[in-house]
């Protein structure tokens, strides 16, 4: 959970400000800034965690090459947890990183014949299978087996419960012999290895289980959330253990941010995947496992004072996805003491801001927000400032300034 009381709130809002005003010509805004000693401590974090497995880097959660470079340079990450299979191409031609697994299937196939066409990249980058319909789009870009595919499968690692699926709807494979037959065909096709298996456990990993103001929901969740753990655990190993005389696997995949202790205790696994505990957006505020710095921040201007208790500053609206709710809306964050309003939220061209800071913010003052999820503030902008101390130390693109997008 973050633990920011409006002391130190402020303090960031003088920080993040200050070092606004003092960069060189006008900022357009919004302004996306990166706290690099949050991300370095988080970094550190992560690490311990992980216990001396290592943490591959989830990249939807960074969208920064200059911020995925940094991850990867700490000690104790390894390789980066791709989301497409383009994005992945583009870390490995530009060096960012020679180690991706593409966390979701492809169906992409100008980007699969680039792939099945360069030995270099089909060495470094391992593609996400759970069908054989997979395999066979993979089959339909290439004339020859000549440049072999890095497979990895899929599994599904939801919580099963009275005949419920609890857990995110990604992968068909979830018994062991399923899995197998996959498996096999991959093994007897010519021009693809299988190298790995991922299991993602997003309803342990991903949901907040310590919500200060929703006690009894979180008691559920961590209840759903200790019974996921061990009937995965015991998945994983009967999957492993059907897998084994089959293929020497090099990887396998699991967690995320907010399950690494019990994904690392599970033997079978090799190495945990991270993003969002880098940057910390406001999903990731209350768990009771962790307690993570925000680094993340952007910040929008005051436009107007409608009244004396309100300012309104211009844009802002950047809601995240999944399921519509509040908690998926931008958080004024610094300084303390400002809400959004019910009737306006946050929105594209202007926000209003209520509580007891609004009327003590002037017309061109900065309020800096958070993002309830990660890499998606990135989407917005094509730069980046990076903060360390008190100033702006350097300005770096992100994947849309690369022209890069999802």
């Amino acid at each position: 959970m973050t633990h920011l009381d409006d002391v130190a709130r402020n303090r960031l809002w003088a920080r993040l400000s200050a070092a606004a005003a003092a960069a060189p010509g006008d900022l357009p805004t919004p302004v996306a800034v990166v706290d690099l000693d949050a991300f370095d401590a988080n970094a550190a974090d992560l690490v311990r965690r992980a216990a001396g497995k290592p943490v591959r880097v989830a990249s939807k959660s960074i969208r920064v090459p200059a911020l995925l470079r940094r991850a990867l340079a700490t000690p104790g990450f390894a390789g980066v947890l791709g989301y497409t299979l383009r994005e992945a191409l583009w870390l490995e031609e530009q060096g960012v990183t020679d180690d991706v697994l593409v966390a979701y299937p492809t169906v992409d196939r100008s980007a699969l014949a680039r792939l099945v066409a360069s030995p270099a990249a089909a060495a470094h980058v391992t593609i996400m299978v759970d069908d054989v319909a997979h395999l066979d789009v993979v089959d339909s870009v290439r004339s020859s087996s000549a440049v072999p595919v890095r497979v990895a499968l899929e599994v599904d690692a939801g919580l099963r419960v009275r005949g419920q699926h609890v857990g995110p709807k990604r992968s068909p494979l979830h018994e062991a012999d399923r899995v197998v037959r996959l498996a096999r065909e991959v093994l007897e096709r010519p021009g693809f290895r299988l190298v790995g298996v991922m299991t993602y456990e997003g309803q342990v990993a991903g949901v907040p289980d310590a919500m200060p103001t929703q006690r009894a929901r979180s008691a559920v969740v961590r209840g759903l959330k200790s019974a996921s753990v061990t009937q995965l655990s015991k998945r994983r190993q009967a999957v492993a253990d059907a897998l084994r005389p089959l293929v020497d696997l090099e990887l396998w995949n699991g967690g995320g941010t907010g399950s690494i202790e019990t994904t690392v205790a599970d033997p079978v696994v090799t190495e945990v995947a991270a993003g969002s505990g880098l940057l910390v957006p406001t999903l990731f505020d209350h768990y009771r496992s962790f307690d993570p710095r925000p680094a993340a921040f952007f910040g929008v201007p005051v436009v107007r004072r409608p009244s004396a208790d309100v300012a309104t500053v211009h844009g802002g609206g950047f809601v995240a996805s999944g399921a519509a709710g509040p908690d998926r809306l931008p958080t004024p964050w610094a300084p303390a003491g400002l809400r959004l309003t019910g009737l306006e939220g946050a929105g594209e061209v202007q926000t209003p801001l209520t509580g007891p800071a609004a009327g003590h913010l002037a017309i061109g003052d900065l309020v800096w927000f958070r993002h309830a999820k990660s890499g998606e503030l990135f989407e917005h902008t094509d730069r980046v400032h990076l903060l360390r101390g008190e100033r702006f130390v350097e300005e770096v693109p992100t994947y849309r300034g690369h022209g890069l997008v999802s």
